[in-house]
């Protein structure tokens, strides 16, 4: 035997056998399935499934125009109040412990926020009609 495998050490391989097991019959499956997916599905798609949906109605107009500014807009405001949340429940429930550097890192970020919001505002994104 190599002075490289001591007993030790095939014991601590031979704890991992469940896992190589595991993962042996993981890659097996899938590549049987995906096999089988290949080999047995159908080429070709009906064409009732060819149509652009949105919403589960037929587009109307072109679907290929370019997206509006105005839904970036949208989408910034909604990370903008999303993360204030996500940031803001925590920093009150442990707010008695941080002390003043809590408070002022926490008046910071809704500050950087707040400059946020208000380009939002300005751009007109929270217009809407």
């Amino acid at each position: 035997m190599s002075p490289w495998f001591t007993p030790d050490l095939l014991a601590l391989l031979a704890s991992y056998s469940p896992l190589c097991v595991f993962l042996c019959v993981a890659f097996a499956l899938g590549s049987f399935l995906i096999l089988l997916g290949l080999l047995r599905g159908e080429r070709r798609s009906p064409p009732a499934k060819n149509p652009a949906y949105e919403c589960g109605f037929p587009a109307s107009g072109n679907i290929k125009k370019p997206v509006s500014v105005r839904f970036c807009l949208i989408a910034i405001l909604f990370v903008l109040f999303d993360l204030e949340i996500v940031f803001l429940l925590p920093w009150a429930v442990c707010f008695k412990s941080l002390g003043i550097l809590g408070y002022a890192s926490m008046m910071l970020f809704l500050g950087v926020l707040s400059v946020g919001l208000a380009y939002e505002w300005g751009k007109g994104a929270l217009d809407w009609t």
